[in-house]
């Protein structure tokens, strides 16, 4: 039975308003009879589940950050309690409350009373494997009765649950998921995701298999002690087992260490992992891993027995090595802990055992929030509540702030890159704190912790510089001088900027050092001197933080601090002297009511204390206690959505400020009209926003959505292991076919059969059925399975009768746009051609739907006439939709999501009726094949022939052990090996029952090695191609083959101006004797001879150009490309040009010539312009050129534009305006819209800012659509797949589909296309109608990282290259490679042209050099003497950074003493991963990381320092890191130069791009 559930939430946004309430625990239906089962796992012996359980693997990841978020709540806490009284003196404030804010928002869900029910609601496909498996979300486990109970109570009694259902796969969405109540009870548990490093929860019951997603927000406390505890073993796993690159051998103490080491800090572990915690849990660890299937069990490990006999021995004990909780927690003590090492062990025993277990673990909980300012060890979801008009006596009379100078807005500066992974961190000096009256007021009044409401708002202003990590010593004789350093009166350092409202603050100290940070929601600012109005407000709170460091040092002094009690400590205190410099009175009573009031300063610092007897000492209890009393306490209290309004400073609209131009986006009306209805339909409440003026009355829809940016959480984008197989090339259906249901009554074949299938089954043109007709070339609907099935369409290519006198339909699946990848950015009406057809009764048809193949001339001239009639279908569809009539379908592209594109129509092909299914054919060419060639002279593998004599690459890993098991680091490709190449010699077929297989088949080859077979030294000085002969002869079966290359004489390889291979040919001039090392000069007897090319179909260039040799015809680009004939490439328009690395590898490859760009900053336009003279370079605002642009064609009536871009474009010059192109000139498109505001390395991602930015694309996609150029090539960051929950990207791709383009999206990731660095970038082509849509280039280059795949609806995930983990064509390059014969400079270097000093060495090297005699930007940014200081301290070694600094101070040269450890770094690292890289050094084995716009040693990517010089990676370095050749030269300052390299295209990377185009082209002139 299925009844529809009711979830009504309300938000109150009325002033004092609080939401009171509770919810019943719910109920089972059904409460099967007891059993004496205890509910053993039930699990394979290697851990892994069977059966639908695989299916799970990849959401794993996904499975553990959903543990650790917060969600909706179904039950409403108590009242929170009262206030403290409002000050007197307090102005009244007016607040007006919307009518959203009392809005009831009701919220349905699907509820199941039956267990089975819920299974069946929640089936995707008819043949489900049996058990079935179901995911299940907001868990709770429970007695009969209704009360929660730990998970592994399961063990002990009947344990039902209450839960949302939903199918395996990726989508989450709890709106589509089913609550069921009536789970029979739980039989069993196990725990799977050994091999994925990440733990998966399973129950089962009698019906079915549940993966564990994410428990109630009332059940996580339950739930997260067992999920530790899974963690641990997973982690344990990992350390010890071979098949994942563990080590057996370890010993206890190095593998708990390790364990420690990786779960402290990580998502998932609330609770810190301490040794004793392992320990106690070690049988439990034991029993879990002692089963799993291994080639060395891990239950017979020394390690893993020794953490069960230390866990046994300790439970042998008095109490279970686990401390008793005042809180009335359970101990296991005397005779029955004896009993624990035993074999008769009770249940009763166990259960006292888990519950101990729990409590230990909720105490440990406790502390942990205790410390982290979540608790001050009173109430739960309490914070320190400061009442201003108790310490307004301690502060000076009332004061107003008024600025002296401009100030800027920070809002203005949230595009530079982030320093820490959640705010940038930044410095404020002379600065000034005040309430929204521009009263100067005291930091107590802001609250010490994040929470959702403040009591008051407070503002700032001060002077903001980027924090360079370097410490200053507390003067304790300035006024004000907390942070300060000096009393000299200075001009102050940065820009003079005013603040949003502040939302917390902290204090930092140690030995003579106190720091104090304020958090806006933009930064963090560390205070240095404040300016001398407000220095006697700061000085309070300096004295008190000083007071709290001497509380400190009291307790360190005593052997035991909980000697000294709260009275203790105020006695001493009084008793200080006068003169003291913590005196404040030595009336005891005015004394302690001083602390108190001010304890908020006191308790934090406490909290922050490493020492676990400090934090928990009895003068603590005494201060919250009086605290208490004075009722400083106030309920925490979250807000449904935080909406920002811009900054609220009173600043913000007083004097002159400071603005930085921002400009709307100009867009054609048939772009904003798509954006808009988006927008409008799903965003309602967005269009009743404000904008600024827009020309023609069109209104600018503008994206105002408040979310939380995180990459881990978002659905969009899927990052999966490489370990997955892809070599299925059959197309799976995005939506499973159902069997449908058929509807009975009489079908009649209309006429003659008009032919047969090659079945030889009758085929017609024409049935008739239940008063309608059906056609071949028409579209039906067939009936669902059931009333939860979505109703499917087919288009029918042909109809016929089998031989028992069915009457069939062969249909090909038309995919509704909503799931496809463009999900709720699709038509409503547009459907989808797909690859996948099947043959249904005509008797399963429902109904003949309106339908038909939108066709629209191609071309910029037919543009307006394509608009007219979109626009006409679209207002066909609302007047059939305001009259109740069925849906009119329309079709204009084929989806194929395994191909991650949209193709044009095979319109030819389509509903002809003659038995002949062009999607079968084309399945039927991809089915893999093997088989002998005639005499054994060969075979044919993959589609792929190979004979006697070709060369051919074979996987590492089946000559070497250690790449089987290899495993890498950030920054080194560790272990990684490229293909090994083989001259095949004889094919050795073994016959059987079952005929040639690859895996029995095998093939005699000759070995060849490669320099880095023999050393790294070798591998360093030889030429990247360069392979050794030898006389290694070995058998491998064919399946271990992964392509054909050639061997050539090394005068018949060209070299291109790019340090980039783009053919798998190879040459040999040594032969190579293993045994002894020796390379000798080659036979003269053995010759390569050069094969004659082959002709090669499409099907075997599909993949990735690896399978058959792609010959270099001679006709690569050269330094010479720009003699080639211009009308010979594509005219290029470069939008967002920068400093020109896309057209730079797009022209090297011979496709394109840029003869326009555009570019908004002026250095990166300049540099542009230097390296591309020939093209005509507009340093100008994109929509000023485009508004321009279409107003010299007389389009300015189909624009959208701001009255400011009108203005700007009617100035521009008339040289200018006559440079400009027209519709009709443009053959490619290229850009990358401004990126800041869709990348993970900038944490701005929502600021107003950033989203003027992102609406960048929208003019990105105007010109577009104006000009219709033949290509259209996107590029950005990875994360614009995911930005904005993947509403960018849809909108982006259904742009482009609307224009009428055929689309492909894919990441690329540019280390596996010849560059030093991991740098991944999102792209997407569109080709116009009638030209082949390039595909992607092959990755060249083996690389660390994982397939980059993209999901889509329906389980289908698409990765648009393989990763190169397990082998690719040539290895990787290295930052030796790259920069190791560079000149060495130092710190501060600026001299821009310097001599060599020396003969390039590496491939790459002498490629990247080219014909240049001097090296240009080998300058490098200064660092200041302290970070100088801190570069030579960190060792030459791989890996090192801060954590390698000794803890010591040093003296500067103005006599000043500092930490050498950066100030900020111990006290937070365990909430940021411990701050790996910062201060780093590069390894020069390994890789650069992604190259940033500012490289500095406390920046996002901190590993910035040279391998052995001490100082940052000069301009040139960054430049070789990206593929610039050292001809290329940049612009401006060295910030302007860094910034211009790290927004760029890696050149070679585009260059692979490029090629494909190249190739799209060609292709498409041969077959015409």
């Amino acid at each position: 039975m299925c009844t529809l559930g009711l979830a009504v939430s309300l938000d109150l946004g009325l002033l004092g308003c609080s939401a009171i309430g509770s919810t019943e625990q719910g109920k089972v239906a059904k409460q099967p009879q007891l059993s004496d089962s205890a509910g053993a796992p039930r699990k394979r012996k290697d851990g892994r589940l069977s059966t639908a359980k695989s299916k799970a693997k990849e959401n794993t990841k996904k499975s553990q950050e959903i543990q650790t978020e917060d969600q909706h709540k179904e039950q409403v806490v108590s009242k929170r309690p009262r206030r403290a009284a409002a000050c007197s003196n307090f102005k009244e404030k007016h607040v007006i409350s919307s009518d959203e804010d009392s809005l009831i928002k009701l919220k349905t869900y699907t509820v199941a009373d039956e267990e089975a029910d819920a299974i069946g609601l929640t089936r995707l496909t008819s043949d489900e494997e049996m058990p079935p498996c179901r995911r299940l979300l907001d868990f709770v486990f429970h007695n009969s009765h209704g009360t929660p109970q730990p998970f592994e109570m399961i063990n002990f009694g009947d344990v039902f649950v209450t839960a949302f259902i939903l199918p395996l796969g990726d989508n989450l969405d709890k709106d589509k998921a089913v609550k069921c109540n009536g789970f029979g009870r739980v039989e069993s548990w196990s725990i799977s995701g050994y091999d994925e490093g990440c733990p998966i929860i399973w129950i089962s019951t009698q019906t079915g298999d549940y993966e564990c997603i994410k428990p109630d927000s009332n059940y996580k406390s339950l739930y997260k002690c067992f999920y530790q505890k899974a963690c641990i073993c997973v982690e344990i796993y990992k350390k010890m087992a071979k098949r994942v690159g563990g080590n057996p051998e370890i010993g206890i103490d190095e593998l708990l260490a390790g364990v420690i080491r990786s779960l402290n800090g990580s998502k998932g572990i609330s609770n810190p992992i301490s040794r004793e915690y392992i320990v106690s849990v070690g049988e439990f660890i034991y029993n879990q891993l002692m089963g799993l299937d291994e080639e060395v069990p891990l239950g017979t490990l020394p390690a893993l027995t020794d953490l069960r006999d230390q866990c046994l021995n300790n439970k042998a004990g008095c109490s279970v090595m686990m401390p008793s909780s005042s809180s009335g927690g359970i101990n296991i003590q005397g005779d029955m802990a004896l009993n624990l090492n035993t074999d008769q062990v009770t249940e009763d025993e166990k259960l006292a055992q888990l519950l101990q277990e729990n409590e230990y673990y909720q105490s440990e909980l406790r502390v942990v929030r205790s410390v982290r300012g979540q608790s001050c060890k009173s109430r739960k979801g309490m914070y320190i509540k400061i009442s201003e008009s108790e310490i307004a006596s301690d502060y000076p009379m009332p004061a107003y702030y008024k600025p002296s100078v401009a100030e800027m807005d920070e809002y203005f500066f949230q595009d530079e890159q982030a320093i820490y992974a959640d705010l940038p961190r930044r410095i404020l000096s002379n600065w000034v704190l005040y309430n929204n009256d521009s009263r100067l007021i005291s930091l107590e009044m802001i609250p010490m912790m994040p929470c959702a409401e403040n009591d008051v708002l407070a503002f700032g202003s001060g002077y903001m510089r980027d924090d360079d990590g370097s410490g200053f010593e507390v003067n304790p004789d300035l006024v004000g001088s907390g942070s300060g350093s000096s009393s000299v009166v200075a001009e102050p350092e940065g820009i003079p900027v005013y603040l949003s409202a502040v939302k917390e603050w902290m204090i930092e100290f140690g030995a003579s050092m106190v720091f104090i940070s304020i958090r806006t929601d933009v930064a963090w600012y560390r205070l240095e001197k404040p300016t001398d109005q407000y220095a006697p407000w700061y000085e309070v709170v300096l004295k008190i933080a000083r007071l709290a460091i001497f509380i400190i040092s009291q307790l360190k002094e005593q052997t035991r601090a909980a000697k000294l009690t709260f009275n203790d400590i105020i006695r001493r205190v009084s008793e200080l002297p006068r003169g003291h410099s913590m005196y404040i009175s030595s009336n005891a009573s005015m004394l302690e009511q001083y602390i108190v009031v001010h304890g908020q300063i006191i308790l934090q610092q406490f909290a922050e204390y490493p020492d676990k007897s400090i934090r928990n000492c009895q003068f603590v209890n005494g201060l919250v206690s009086k605290m208490e009393q004075r009722r400083h306490t106030k309920l925490l209290m979250k807000k449904v959505a935080l909406v920002k309004s811009g900054n609220q400073n009173p600043n913000a609209s007083a004097g002159p400020a400071l603005k930085r131009k921002v400009m709307r986006a100009t867009t054609t009306k048939f772009v904003n009209r798509i954006w808009g209805d988006y927008y409008a339909h799903n965003f309602p409440e967005e269009g009743e926003k404000d904008g600024d003026e827009v020309e023609n009355g069109a209104r600018e829809v503008i994206q105002e959505e408040e979310e939380q940016e995180n990459e881990e959480d978002d659905m969009e984008l899927i990052l999966v292991s490489s370990q997955e197989n892809n070599s299925d090339l059959i197309p799976k259906a995005t939506l499973v076919a159902r069997k449908p249901k058929l509807n009975g009554g009489q079908v009649k074949w209309e006429g003659v059969p008009i032919g047969e299938t090659n079945k030889c089954e009758s085929l017609y043109k024409e049935a008739h059925r239940c008063g309608f007709v059906v056609t071949a070339g028409s579209v039906v609907s067939l009936e669902p399975e059931n009333d939860y099935s979505e109703q499917s369409l087919y288009l029918v290519e042909y109809m016929f009768e089998k031989s028992n006198g069915m009457k069939m339909v062969h249909g090909r699946m038309m995919q509704r746009g909503c799931n496809t990848i463009l999900g709720n950015a699709a038509n409503e009406g547009e459907v989808f051609l797909t690859n996948n057809c099947f043959d249904f009764e005509i008797e399963a048809v429902k109904e003949v739907v309106r339908f038909s193949i939108m066709s629209m001339k191609w071309g910029h001239i037919h543009r307006k006439d394509n608009i007219e009639i979109d626009k006409a279908y679209r207002l066909r569809a609302e007047e059939r939709k305001k009259k109740g009539l069925p849906l009119e379908f329309y079709c204009k592209s084929l989806y194929s999501p395994e191909e991650g594109a949209f193709f044009s129509l095979p319109r030819g092909k389509l509903g002809l009726g003659t038995g002949i299914c062009s999607s079968c054919q084309d399945r039927d060419t991809r089915l893999e094949e093997f088989k002998i060639i005639r005499s054994n002279a060969g075979f044919v593998y993959k589609k792929t022939e190979y004979r006697v004599h070709d060369f051919l690459y074979v996987k590492p890993q089946f000559f070497s052990e250690s790449a089987k098991d290899a495993t890498f680091k950030g920054g080194r490709n560790v272990g990684l090996k490229a293909f090994v190449v083989c001259h095949l010699l004889e094919v050795e077929a073994r016959s059987g029952f079952r005929g040639a297989q690859p895996a029995s088949t095998m093939a005699k080859v000759r070995r060849f090695y490669r320099p880095e077979d023999i050393s790294a030294a070798k591998a360093y000085s030889s030429d990247i191609r360069e392979i050794y002969f030898s006389e290694d002869i070995v058998s491998i079966p064919v399946e271990m083959i992964e392509g054909k290359c050639e061997v050539r004489k090394r005068s018949e390889l060209s070299n291109l101006d790019l340090p980039l291979v783009i053919s798998h040919v190879f040459f040999c001039e040594y032969s190579y004797e293993p045994a002894t090392g020796a390379l000798k000069q080659l036979p003269a007897n053995i010759r390569f001879t050069t094969l004659p090319q082959r002709s090669s179909d499409s099907a075997s260039r599909k993949n990735k150009g690896k399978k058959v040799v792609e010959e270099d015809r001679g006709d690569a680009p050269s330094s010479k490309w720009r003699d080639v004939l211009q009308e010979d490439c594509l005219a290029t328009l470069d939008i967002f040009s920068g400093c020109g690395g896309l057209s730079e590898g797009l022209q090297q490859s011979g496709v394109s010539f840029t003869k326009w760009a555009i570019e908004y900053e002026e250095p990166a336009g300049e540099a542009f312009r230097q390296n591309h003279p020939e093209a005509a370079v507009f340093i100008e605002n994109c929509n000023v050129i485009l508004k321009a642009i279409m107003d010299k064609c007389g389009d300015s009536d189909d624009s959208i534009f701001t009255k400011e871009a009108a203005e700007l474009a009617a100035k521009l010059e008339p040289e200018k305006r006559g440079d400009l192109p027209v519709p009709g000139e443009v053959d490619f498109i290229n850009g990358g819209p401004p990126c800041q505001g869709f990348s993970g390395m900038n944490r701005f991602n929502q600021s107003t800012w950033s989203k003027v930015q992102c609406e960048m694309i929208l003019a990105f996609l105007s010109f577009a659509d104006y000009f219709r150029p033949r290509f259209f090539l996107l590029e950005n960051v990875r994360n614009f797949v995911s930005f904005n929950k993947g509403q960018t990207f849809r909108l982006s791709l259904a742009s482009l589909l609307d224009m009428g383009y055929q689309v492909r999206f894919g990441i690329l990731e540019a280390g596996a296309f010849g560059v030093a660095q991991s740098r991944k970038r999102a792209f997407i082509w569109a080709a116009a109608p009638g030209e082949t849509l390039p595909e992607w280039p092959e990755p060249m280059h083996v690389f660390a990282g994982p397939e980059l795949k993209i999901s889509a609806p329906g389980g289908i995930s698409y990765a648009a290259v393989r990763s190169t983990v397990d082998g690719a064509p040539f290895r990787s390059i290295t930052v030796r490679d790259t920069i190791g014969e560079l000149p060495p400079v130092v710190n501060g270097a600026s001299k821009l042209t310097i001599e060599y000093g020396s003969d390039p060495v590496s491939w790459f090297q002498k490629q990247v050099r080219g014909n240049m005699m001097a090296l240009n930007d080998h300058i490098s940014k200064e660092m200041n003497e302290l970070n100088q200081i801190r570069c030579q301290r960190i060792p030459r070694r791989p890996g090192a950074d801060w954590r390698d600094l000794p803890d010591e101070k040093v003296k500067l040269s103005s006599g000043q003493t500092v930490d050498l450890i950066p100030w900020c770094l111990p006290n937070t690292a365990r909430r940021h991963n411990q701050w790996k890289g910062l201060f780093g050094r590069l390894d020069w084995d390994g890789n650069f990381p992604t190259s940033v716009t500012d490289p500095q040693p406390m920046g996002k990517v901190g590993m910035c320092f040279h391998p052995e010089q001490d100082r940052i990676i000069t301009v040139r370095e960054c430049a070789r890191s990206q593929g610039f050749p050292d001809s290329y030269s940049f612009h401006g300052n060295i910030q302007n130069r860094h910034r211009q390299i790290g927004n760029a295209v890696p050149p070679p990377l585009a260059y692979a791009l490029g090629r494909k185009l190249k190739e799209a082209i060609d292709k498409n002139l041969h077959s015409c």
